[in-house]
């Protein structure tokens, strides 16, 4: 278990490191905005090129990947980190133009599905995972007319947090963070009708262990629990980067929900389908997933 932090570090974290490290993201966000959409994509992509393999995170991001593909030679994980942390870059640099990309940048296969969504009379889920530039799924479907609100997990600077919501303004008028409150706020939305995006591709300890490349990740059920308790649509999506800043998104038709009747059983059913479906696309192009999550037991 990890040792409480002091009062004086909880103090300093708060007033000092809180502060600086919002400064810095302010910051660069200005200096993305300020260019054009290719330039600040492309400066994007050259510093996470450029930083991310010297960050602790790569090290994680390396053992997730020689695991999931322990037959690929170090060359071509190498190859895969640095595209990894080129798209995280690129996606970072974009986020102050998302109205741009989603008005010019991204071409919609399956847009009949949202669109039947939109117009079924009741709420509807969209699922998918941290692929290319994971906000676009909520930019391509505001523009097909389907609004969502999305779940986040919010960051610990509560500055850098206010910054976030504001860019995802772009994608999403409701922004639910996860939590209790959140989980509440989630039920009102499909209770009314409303439609949620979520990314399931993330370790949850409250979750279950359901295989993804070849071992137990923890994996939460609430996609699979709320499509079946409100009996709305349940439909997997796909964002890809094709080149520079443009996009296609593949949104699915509706998964069928399994009917054995045991809610558990089920929704264990459905999340192992919806895995498999995630991992077939990271092994297509597997320097667009988020390889930095820590989504396996040690």
């Amino acid at each position: 278990m990890a040792k409480p932090r002091s009062p004086l570090a909880r103090w300093l974290t708060r007033n000092l490191a809180h502060p600086l490290e919002a400064a810095l993201v302010h910051g660069v966000n200005a200096l993305f905005r300020a260019l054009p959409l290719d330039r600040a994509s492309a400066l994007g992509g050259w510093i996470g090129r450029t930083v991310g393999p010297r960050l602790p995170g790569n090290r994680t991001a390396r053992r997730n990947l020689t695991r999931a593909f322990p037959e690929k030679p170090v060359a071509e994980i190498d190859s895969i980190l640095r595209g990894m942390w080129d798209n995280l870059g690129r996606t970072i640099a974009e986020y102050p133009h998302l109205d741009r990309i989603g008005a010019e940048r991204v071409e919609v296969t399956g847009g009949e599905h949202a669109v039947a969504m939109r117009e079924d009379g009741k709420g509807g889920i969209l699922v998918s995972g941290h692929l290319a530039n994971w906000e676009i799924l909520s930019v391509a479907a505001r523009k097909l007319g389907l609004e969502l609100a999305v779940v986040y997990r919010a960051p610990n600077n509560p500055y850098v947090g206010k910054l976030l919501v504001s860019l995802r303004g772009a994608a999403s008028a409701t922004q639910i963070p996860k939590g209790a409150e959140g989980a509440r706020a989630l039920l009102r939305v499909l209770a009314t009708g409303g439609h949620v995006g979520m990314l399931i591709d993330q370790k949850m300890n409250d979750g279950i262990p359901v295989p993804f490349f070849g071992r137990d990740a923890m994996t939460v059920t609430a996609a699979a629990q709320l499509g079946m308790r409100f009996g709305v649509p349940l439909c997997a999506a796909r964002t890809e980067r094709l080149e520079g800043a443009n996009f296609r998104v593949t949104v699915l038709p509706p998964e069928a929900y399994p009917t054995s009747g045991d809610r558990n059983a089920d929704s264990r059913i459905l999340m192992e389908r919806l895995n498999r479906l995630l991992e077939d696309w990271i092994r297509e192009r597997p320097a667009q997933w988020l390889w930095l999550h820590r989504r396996w037991p040690d």
